[in-house]
């Protein structure tokens, strides 16, 4: 019987890792809510956004000339090392996750952010 509630289980705690993975990473200067800009801008629908368009932000010049649209090669590569990806960017003193699967679980957390 218990078989049967694995499945359920076993995707609920994928995206609790997700949410848990953007805790430790992101939730300090950013928010998941629509329109809830704190230092860094909300990530509320990031997947398939231009970097520097969050209305009522103000990104860095480097951000907003990047031509960057985030999918989530970019997003995992920017995660990574954002300096490396966008060089003056504003997200100092964060310096990217390492953890190659972190980063995913970040990713995949920010994909439901719709």
């Amino acid at each position: 019987m218990l078989a049967s509630f694995a499945p359920a289980l076993a995707a609920e705690e994928q995206g609790d890792d997700g949410q848990v993975a953007y805790n430790n990473a992101c939730r300090t200067c950013h928010s998941f809510k629509e329109g809830d800009n704190r230092l860094g801008p909300t990530l509320h629908g990031i997947v398939g956004r231009k970097a520097g368009s969050v209305e009522g932000f103000a990104f860095s010049s480097a951000m907003k000339s990047s031509g960057i649209t985030w999918d989530e090669a970019n997003l995992d590569k920017f995660i990574a090392n954002p300096e490396a990806v966008v060089n003056g960017n504003g997200m100092k003193p964060f310096g990217g996750v390492a953890d190659a699967g972190e980063r995913k679980k970040i990713v995949d957390y920010l994909k439901t952010l719709k």
